[in-house]
């Protein structure tokens, strides 16, 4: 049986090293990304500041040995970030556009949080965005030409993102909601349920009647 498996095996190697010597590949569409575009993404910020941001956020808001949130808080407003009281960012996380993101009051920000903001992320009050979580406002046209798509994050107050949770664009998670570990936010979710899963779902209400 390995053997009758094996040359089996040898034979369709043979096969695709034949169609590879006649300049032929297996049948199907595919998207030429020389051709992707910048979509509906608009750059609010030019090239040079860009530049500077990415040496700021990899010396800086990216660094494990800068232990402390007040560094971080002050970089990402001198970039234009808007940064409510008592926000706690002591450890690694990254910033792509300070300039797009919004956080209120006492918030909290696990290591090595990812924020990738092409666009517009607000963050309410008391929201916690656990270790390895990743935000992003940004997708790609897969039917198309994979052109940029951008649409914004809006995280309400009370939420909890939990460890290593995907966000993803144009999501409305609403009040006092939960994200359980290793999940993919698809779509906005109501408050104050408990969500998980990949794609999310609605597992319980967080609080008891």
């Amino acid at each position: 049986m390995d053997r009758v498996i094996g040359e089996r095996c040898v034979g369709h190697a043979d096969d695709g090293d034949a169609l590879a010597a006649r300049g032929t590949t297996a049948p199907g569409k595919v998207i030429d990304l020389s051709r992707a575009g910048s979509g509906n993404f608009v750059a609010k910020r030019g090239f040079i500041t860009e530049l500077v941001w990415f040496f700021i956020e990899a010396c800086f808001i990216n660094n494990k040995l800068i232990p402390v949130s007040f560094v971080r808080v002050a970089l990402l407003r001198a970039f234009g970030a808007r940064i409510g009281r008592n926000c706690r960012m002591p450890h690694p996380i990254r910033v792509k556009a300070p300039w797009n993101l919004e956080v209120g009051d006492n918030c909290w920000f696990g290591v090595d949080a990812w924020i990738y903001n092409q666009t517009s992320i607000r963050i309410g009050n008391n929201v916690c965005i656990s270790q390895g979580a990743f935000l992003t406002t940004g997708s790609h046209d897969v039917a198309g030409n994979m052109d940029l798509q951008v649409a914004p994050i809006v995280i309400e107050d009370g939420v909890w993102i939990t460890s290593k949770c995907v966000v993803q664009m144009g999501v409305i998670i609403g009040r006092s909601a939960v994200v359980t570990p290793l999940s993919v936010v698809h779509r906005s979710l109501e408050a104050e349920g408990v969500y998980g899963g990949n794609p999310v779902r609605f597992i319980k209400k967080r609080f008891p009647v």
